[in-house]
């Protein structure tokens, strides 16, 4: 079986109570839920949370909270390998065989069903143990540089401050939107950003991290502007 898992710990700092904050009029969690619903894929989506008041939500919006994270893997030091080994355990002790299980961030308002898709498809080749989204940066990463008060301004890699941008490899960072992975790669904590994982490329126009109040009102900005298309 398919598993979707939706971490979603109550606990944010820079934005409170972020994963279920109204966004464009509902929390912002539905819409991932709401995605992996629309996909079609999933025999359980499952939302791992030790908040009481996400875990209605959720259920509101069509997930299950069959558990209650535990508290040592609800704080600001946990990770999110260890939130999905957990919930995979407690499938385990359900007798439930899984096949693929597929990680999506709570804060993932531009996620869709579609992209989604494409991770599993990727997920066919026998080899690949995880497929992720991801997007390219937006300024050539071999020109980035280092701002100091104490050692001014200097560049990271200087053997590229004369190469032409179009001379330069592209490079591309996680998206943060969804993570497939076969159940035994998550299990034994197997590195996502290796050789054995295929990436799903999105737009940027597609992509925003939301982790702080200006990365909120660019979410914001941003989907308003998808809206209207």
């Amino acid at each position: 079986m398919k598993v979707a898992i939706i971490p979603a710990r109550g606990g944010s700092k820079r934005i409170p109570r972020k994963n279920i904050k109204l966004f464009h009029g509902k929390p912002l969690i539905a819409y991932s839920i709401d995605a992996a619903r629309q996909a079609g894929c999933f025999d359980r989506i499952i939302v791992s949370t030790e908040d009481a008041e996400i875990g209605e939500i959720a259920k509101k919006y069509g997930a299950e909270v069959p558990f209650v994270r535990p508290g040592e893997i609800a704080d600001d030091h946990a990770t999110t390998i260890e939130v999905i080994q957990h919930a995979i355990n407690w499938c385990d002790s359900q007798n439930w065989e899984l096949d693929a299980v597929c990680c999506i961030y709570a804060t993932a308002p531009f996620l869709t069903a579609g992209n989604i898709l494409s991770g599993l498809q990727c997920m066919e080749v026998p080899d690949v143990q995880y497929a992720f989204s991801a997007t390219t940066f937006a300024f050539p990463i071999q020109r980035a540089i280092s701002v100091s008060g104490k050692e001014g301004v200097r560049m990271f890699h200087p053997e590229f401050a004369l190469t032409r941008s179009q001379d330069l490899e592209e490079a591309y960072h996680d998206a943060g939107q969804f993570y497939w992975g076969r159940p035994d790669a998550f299990r034994l904590g197997e590195p996502i950003f290796a050789e054995h994982s295929r990436a799903v490329i999105l737009p940027r126009k597609q992509v925003q991290d939301i982790d702080t109040q200006e990365d909120w009102e660019m979410a914001e900005a941003l989907f308003s502007v998808m809206m209207q298309k």
